[in-house]
């Protein structure tokens, strides 16, 4: 690994580094905040998997989230949202595909299946990187995130029963297989057969027997994209069906942007933490 960024904040602190990656084939960044108990004891670990278009660099400096992560005592790792490099494929004209675009999946398409192994990065290989070389609990960890990232972060624990603590959402892109979003990035990243998309779908997950795990998820009633991409309803739907506890919280006005997820991510890291230091 090498460091290229290093800052305190609230006694702890936000650092930036780049890796060669197995998974992605590629140089690939992430920031980590350690608050001020990681100097002395290990700290467990929230991961938080950002959306369309962004770095790990929208969340540490738009979210406040360091803030609180330094009076719970847990660690924050903000992965990137895709493979980056000249030889990555890429659509250049397209936001919702290629780089910063990830969608947290492993790509078997090609040239996407070269690098798009999002998947296997942020639930495989990051993690064991975090635990080998910071003042981290091994195994110890709970997984957010936001859009694109909320979809990344619902089927990392349903797709890994027990692996995770705890699992939340903003805005998630809850129902891939049946929004645009999702039908542009799975058909390019995984082909055409429909039926192999429902592995990388949180609603159909639950529909087909996912083990059980408790949902948070915040929804802005005035984002722009809850109507045709979010579809929280679709889940809403398989987790009564099926037996899930989802706490979907429908937040009056508030948009898609990290004004609406700085509002809440305190309760969010409040509710990691208390799964995190049962």
């Amino acid at each position: 690994m090498k460091q290229i960024d290093s800052i305190k904040e609230f006694g702890g602190w936000l650092q930036r580094y780049q890796h060669p990656s197995t998974s992605c084939n590629c140089e690939m960044s992430f920031s980590i905040y350690l608050p001020p108990l990681a100097a002395t004891q290990s700290v467990p670990v929230v991961y938080w998997l950002s959306g369309l278009t962004c770095t790990d660099d929208n969340v540490r400096s738009k979210a406040g989230a360091q803030r609180y992560a330094a009076e719970l005592g847990i660690a924050l790792v903000m992965p990137d949202t895709s493979p980056r490099g000249d030889d990555v494929a890429d659509v250049a004209d397209r936001y919702d595909l290629g780089k910063g675009a990830g969608f947290y999946v492993n790509a078997t398409e090609q040239p996407w299946a070269k690098h798009y192994q999002m998947y296997d990065y942020v639930s495989r290989e990051l993690p064991a990187l975090i635990e080998a070389n910071f003042p981290v609990i091994a195994g110890l960890k709970s997984i957010s995130g936001h859009s694109m990232g909320g979809h990344g972060a619902l089927i990392c624990a349903l797709k890994n029963p027990g692996e995770y603590q705890s699992v939340s959402a903003f805005s998630p892109i809850c129902h891939p297989v049946a929004c645009p979003w999702g039908e542009g990035c799975l058909s390019t990243y995984l082909g055409e057969d429909r039926e192999s998309w429902k592995q990388w779908d949180a609603t159909e997950l639950i529909k087909n027997g996912a083990s059980k795990i408790a949902l948070l998820i915040d929804q802005g009633t005035g984002d722009q994209f809850l109507q045709g991409q979010l579809n929280p309803q679709d889940l809403q739907r398989a987790c009564d069906q099926h037996g899930f506890s989802l706490q979907l919280r429908m937040q009056p006005d508030y948009d898609h942007s990290y004004h609406f997820i700085g509002s809440f991510i305190g309760e969010h890291l409040a509710y990691h933490a208390k799964a995190l230091h049962k």
